[in-house]
């Protein structure tokens, strides 16, 4: 089953206090003002926040499913093929993590 990049949108915007704009010709997601996606090249993949150890260690683990762009290669961020997804679980899991890196820690205590 291939994750859409409506299905990583519908989950986004269920997320609290998320909104989503267009940028750099593209939709991207923020929390309180923050970027933490972006669905980049026509929506088949994404791109999340993630430690630059973590991200790497990814990358080496699955390279069919996360790679690092040239020009976010300093920056904690990884990108995701979405066709390489498991389900739509995975790909929750994956966006809830990048909100929380990005969402205030008053969101994160109210949320929990």
């Amino acid at each position: 089953m291939n994750v859409t990049g409506d299905d990583v949108r519908a989950f986004v915007l269920s997320l609290p206090q998320t909104a989503e704009q267009f940028a750099w010709g593209m939709p991207i997601f923020k929390v309180t003002g923050k970027l933490f996606l972006t669905l980049p090249e026509e929506e088949t993949s994404m791109a999340v926040r993630c430690p630059i150890v973590e991200r790497d260690e990814l990358v080496l683990a699955e390279p069919g499913k996360f790679w690092i762009a040239s020009h976010e290669s300093g920056n904690p961020w990884v990108r995701v093929r979405l066709a390489a997804l498991d389900d739509r679980e995975e790909m929750a899991a994956i966006v809830t993590d990048s909100w929380r890196q990005a969402a205030p820690r008053a969101l994160l205590d109210a949320d929990q």
